[in-house]
């Protein structure tokens, strides 16, 4: 059941969301000069401005280092947690999610930051929760990273028990399960108005797709092509349907928009090819390669043009007419919505507002904003 304070849970049939504004370079591997600075100041503008465009929510990459080339491509990032804690304390209405790996906080402190997150933000908070696969990021913490996806998605899932737990539980209680043995737990103030935040999770293995089944709202999976997408969003929601419950498949997607559909495609050979940082495109192939399920294999052979216009996520890439058309395609695929990204977020979002969102709105996708 939807919260009643949560833009997560509009009447929007195509939900949109701005991610990754929180890492250098935001999700293209290029060296442009106008490529995202991601200060404080410039998250804190555009949050601003998809809180008054009635976006439904901003969501950031939890990233301890970067991927180097001759940008350090997302070395400079804003903690996810601090950084959704002061956006959830300047904004009105959008929803703003932290992203956390399970292994680096404890249950217990995650629980009591998380619920004191909803309520600065009397229920904005959203919670998505990463299992872990960024092994240069695990050697930092002197951690091991399991080889097993098994293993990382049922150490998420005790983790994810005990905050759900903390979360409902009115007296202590004691846990002992594979990973954690916890004795006299408790938890208060529980998140806002006794509702559970909205959980995203991102994935493409079975065991991804299957943990998300179990226990999010949402699961964000990658869009090779819009056929195959549908048969993925069917496939997820029948997992779901296996345990009871619906869920909402998203997609990501970067976004060039421009006046027309050459000066658009201009733009994207330009930043993506003649000027892409292909050795931080090589080490976050290799890395997502070696580590990660998130892409499917044929991600990496097929598109690495595309990792560097948006690691990886589908193009919207044409006019505004193209840009809402794709848009509906996706929706008529099954998807409950996109995130969308930029060369530079602040710049490009305020035509991509006045022109596609009117058009979305058109066909039926979105309504205005009140």
């Amino acid at each position: 059941m939807g919260r009643t304070n949560n833009s997560m849970f509009n009447v929007n049939k195509f939900k949109l969301g701005v991610f990754s504004p929180n890492c250098s370079g935001g999700m293209a591997v290029t060296k442009v000069p106008e490529r995202w600075d991601a200060s404080w100041e410039n998250n804190l503008k555009l949050a601003t401005m998809l809180d008054d465009a009635g976006i439904e929510f901003i969501l950031p990459i939890a990233r301890w280092t970067g991927y180097g080339g001759e940008t350090d491509f997302q070395g400079s990032n804003l903690e996810t947690i601090t950084w959704a804690t002061g956006l959830l304390a300047a904004t009105q209405k959008i929803t703003v999610f932290a992203t956390a790996h399970a292994s680096f906080h404890h249950p217990i402190v995650a629980a009591k930051m998380f619920a004191t997150m909803d309520q600065v933000s009397a229920g904005r908070f959203g919670l998505n929760i990463v299992c872990g696969w960024n092994k240069h990021e695990y050697d930092m913490f002197n951690m091991a990273l399991p080889d097993s996806h098994d293993v990382r998605y049922g150490y998420g899932q005790e983790w994810y028990d005990i905050i759900r737990r903390i979360w409902t539980a009115e007296e202590e209680f004691d846990w002992s399960g594979e990973y954690f043995n916890l004795r006299h737990v408790y938890g208060n103030p529980k998140p806002a108005h006794g509702e559970m935040p909205p959980i995203m999770n991102a994935g493409s293995s079975d065991q991804g797709q299957d943990f998300a089944a179990r226990n999010a709202d949402y699961l964000f999976t990658v869009l090779i092509d819009l056929e195959s997408g549908k048969q993925n969003v069917l496939s997820i929601k029948e997992k779901a349907k296996g345990h009871g419950r619906d869920i909402g498949v998203f997609t990501t997607s970067y976004v060039v928009c421009r006046p027309t559909q050459q000066e658009a495609e201009n733009y994207h050979n330009y930043y993506a090819n003649e000027q892409a940082d292909w050795p931080a495109v090589d080490r976050l192939m290799e890395l997502q390669g070696l580590h990660a399920k998130s892409f499917p294999p044929e991600a990496f052979t097929l598109f690495r043009n595309r990792f560097a216009a948006g690691h990886g996520v589908y193009p919207l890439v044409g006019d505004p007419d193209h840009i809402a058309d794709e848009m509906a395609k996706i929706h008529e695929a099954g998807f409950s919505g996109t995130t969308i990204t930029f060369v530079n977020y602040t710049d490009e979002f305020p035509y991509f507002r006045d022109e596609v969102l009117p058009r979305l709105e058109a066909k039926g996708l979105r309504v205005p904003v009140s």
